[in-house]
């Protein structure tokens, strides 16, 4: 019998690239999302693997509704992929980024515990939790100091499966990933902004790129790659959690330069500094530690910086 996986928010980047995985190894796949009769699943479809993934409707912050779909569905894995994505909005809709990343996973987790089901749990954390890291790479035992509603939100959900991992026995881990792109990143994300941009300046178009603070630094690494980091966590015989990253730290300005250089420009004629797109905080360096994860999962980022800007500059311009 095949494996029948739940991934919840699956029409984000991470959830294709995850059902395209899972449907490779042989899974039956279901996927959420708040209203499945009238979301496109636009990335499903640009894999084109849309019909062969099950969609169903699911508000992970109704504790009914996703007992619901448990119940109908019956996984042996779940995948959290859901909830507010963006580090941006979420200064703006607080509230709605809290209740729906530490209510969401708390459901899910009610949920397994009130089925008695053997179900196996992966929850996307963030590095975002870690805050600065300065010149120490971040690892698993290093200190939460979130700076945005989204990183507090995400520091919350981390506790929670590690709570009851511990309290409950479950099977509940989390991935600690740091930045990751694709061509399937809307543009409210800064690299797929960037990439854009200069590819229609590549082609003749008379405007600025406008970003805020280039001087922050991070992890990048490519999103196909890291849903097989989340694959592996769950075939492991014990729950933990994981750091996901490259262990290379760019500014965003070489991002910029890579993606303008590659289009044969030079990104200082074209890029403005918009000081209205800073953030009330943000993290000025942003360094990890993958050791545990290429020790304990063989896995290792294969792509770098440069590689991701190429890849989102030939999806783009295809």
């Amino acid at each position: 019998m095949a494996t029948t996986a739940l991934i919840c928010g699956i029409s984000g980047q991470d959830g294709g690239y995850l059902a395209q995985l899972l449907l490779q190894q042989g899974y039956t796949v279901y996927g959420t999302s708040r209203d499945a009769q009238v979301s496109s699943f636009q990335n499903l479809g640009r894999l084109g693997i849309r019909e062969q993934v099950q969609v169903l409707s699911m508000a992970l912050n109704d504790f009914r509704s996703v007992l619901q779909v448990i119940d109908k569905v019956q996984p042996e894995q779940i995948y959290n992929l859901a909830g507010q994505t963006s580090v941006g909005l979420s200064f703006e809709q607080p509230v709605e980024t809290m209740e729906s990343i530490t209510v969401g996973t708390l459901n899910l987790l009610e949920a397994i515990r009130f089925s008695k089901a053997n179900i196996k749990l992966y929850n996307a954390g963030s590095s975002e939790c870690f805050g600065n890291t300065g010149d120490r790479a971040a690892d698993e035992t290093t200190p939460f100091r979130p700076r945005s509603p989204y990183a507090v939100a995400k520091a919350a959900a981390f506790w929670e499966v590690a709570n009851y991992r511990e309290a409950y026995n479950l099977f509940a881990c989390s991935g600690i990933l740091f930045n990751h792109e694709s061509p399937l990143r809307p543009q409210r994300f800064v690299t797929q902004k960037i990439v854009k941009a200069a590819c229609r300046i590549a082609h003749g178009v008379n405007e600025k790129l406008y970003l805020g603070n280039l001087s922050v630094r991070r992890d990048w690494g490519w999103a196909p790659e890291y849903v097989q980091a989340m694959y592996r966590m769950l075939q492991q015989s014990q729950p933990d959690d994981y750091v996901i990253a490259t262990g290379k730290t760019h500014s965003l300005e070489d991002f910029v330069a890579e993606v303008f250089s590659s289009l044969n420009l030079n990104w200082q004629d074209h890029v403005v500094t918009d000081l209205s797109l800073l953030r009330p905080t943000d993290i000025a360096e942003s360094r990890a530690n993958p050791s545990k994860a290429k020790q304990q999962l063989d896995w290792q980022a294969r792509y770098q910086m440069p590689d991701i800007a190429r890849g989102m500059i030939e999806a783009a311009e295809a």
